[in-house]
This record gives C-alpha cells, structure tokens and sequence, in this order.
C-alpha cells in the first residue's frame, strides 16, 4: 500500500477562470478525490467507513499557490499522512505538473474524524489508523 498516493488529473475548462487559470475551487476537490482514493486504496473507501459507523470530516485548509494550470494539463496530486492524534489527523499533498515537474501548489488538511450518526469527534480506530505509514515530511520537502 503507497506511504504517498499519487492522484493523476487532467484539468478540464471547466475548472479554469476567466484567466484560464484552474480556479481556487477546483484545489479543494483535487486534494479531496485524492485523499478519498487513497483511503480507499488503503481498504477504506466509504461504504467501508459507513459500515462502520465512522467518517472523516474536513477541519481546515491551507493551500499555496505556486503557479498556474491550465486545462488539458496533466497534474499528480500527491498526498500522505502526516500525522494521527486522538482523534484527527493531518494529511498533506503537492501538486505537480509531471511534463516540467513543477510545483503547482502545496497544501494541508487537518481532518477530524467522527461518529457517523452524531457527527461528534471520536477516537480514530486503530484498524483504520494502523492502514496508513506516516510520512514525516514538510509540504515544502521534495516528496
């Protein structure tokens, strides 16, 4: 199973702003599908995580822009754990553009992980936790 999970996308026009750039928005759900396919590559995947009665949510993002892309380019979000605590966890991704190897952006999620029907943090289980290597690495490192 990856240590650091390799999302591939092609950015499509409608991902881009009125500068042809990928918008602000398209980040957030290029981080979140990765994150999500990598979970789901460790054997979480979310009817699994639903199953059990357990989720992860969203506590903040952070993201720095570092250049632009456009549609039609090819982009690989990478992305691994940085870290486990009682109950959340910090995952951080860097997005290349593979053709120049450029460092489009970096960025961080802090995730809270809860009780699917209250919605209230919970302690993250140890089969789920023990599914994923820690990498201990800075956004900034060349992962």
């Amino acid at each position: 199973m990856p240590a650091i999970y390799v999302h591939t996308h092609t950015v499509t026009s409608d991902e881009t702003d009125w500068q042809g750039h990928a918008n602000n928005v398209s980040y957030f759900h290029w981080l979140q599908d990765a994150a999500v396919d990598h979970s789901s590559a460790q054997g979480w995947n979310a009817c699994r995580y639903k199953d059990a009665g357990i989720a992860w949510v969203a506590r903040s993002h952070y993201i720095e822009y570092r250049a632009p892309c456009r549609a039609g380019e090819i982009i690989n979000v990478r992305t691994w754990c940085a870290s486990f605590r009682r109950a959340s966890s910090v995952r951080r991704y860097r997005i290349m553009r593979p053709q120049d190897d450029v460092c489009i952006a970096v960025a961080e999620t802090k995730w809270a992980f809860v009780d699917w029907q209250t919605g209230k943090p919970c302690r993250i289980r140890d089969e789920v936790s023990s599914t994923f290597d820690i990498v201990d690495a800075e956004m900034h490192d060349a992962v």
